[in-house]
């Protein structure tokens, strides 16, 4: 059974649930090639909640984490909804603990996602989630393809 385990979590396309409530789901896969040891968790699972959400990543990168840039994609019906940047790691004065993580040390690090969320309307959505490990966006570190159902209208 723990090999079974390993081999999914280690299996490019494998799809990963994430959350379901009476108002969203959420699931990720890897949409690169690359094999990953990556498990990201949220609470509480819901697009009506305003409260905080809570993150929990464990992590083994397959390089040093001394500069780490986010970039979030949003499609919705076809169309590109949101994009989002964030340089997570910078090298001085990083806030993330997951920040100056070295290559196959496993990091596990937990933060709240706060202030104004996006308000999204029902409807599937295709979020693409890329790590990249310098600030030209050409090299992948890590790509998630995650899905989000969202049940009903937030507003």
């Amino acid at each position: 059974m723990l090999e079974f385990i390993f081999f999914i979590l280690f299996t490019p396309g494998a799809s990963e649930f994430l959350c379901t409530s009476s108002d969203l789901e959420l699931s990720y896969a890897f949409c690169d090639s690359s094999a990953h040891y990556f498990k990201f968790n949220v609470t509480p699972c819901s697009m009506l909640n305003r409260s905080v959400w809570h993150a929990a990543i464990t992590w083994i990168p397959k390089s040093d984490v001394a500069y780490l840039k986010i970039v979030f994609t949003v499609w919705y019906e076809g169309a590109r909804a949101l994009r989002w940047r964030q340089v997570m790691c910078s090298g001085t004065d990083d806030e993330y603990s997951l920040c100056g993580g070295l290559k196959g040390e496993t990091i596990e690090t937990e933060f709240d996602i706060k202030g104004k969320r996006t308000l999204f309307p029902k409807g599937y959505y295709d979020v693409i989630l890329q790590a990249f490990p310098d600030d030209s966006e050409q090299n992948t570190i890590m790509c998630l393809n995650i899905t989000m159902i969202v049940k009903k209208d937030a507003f």
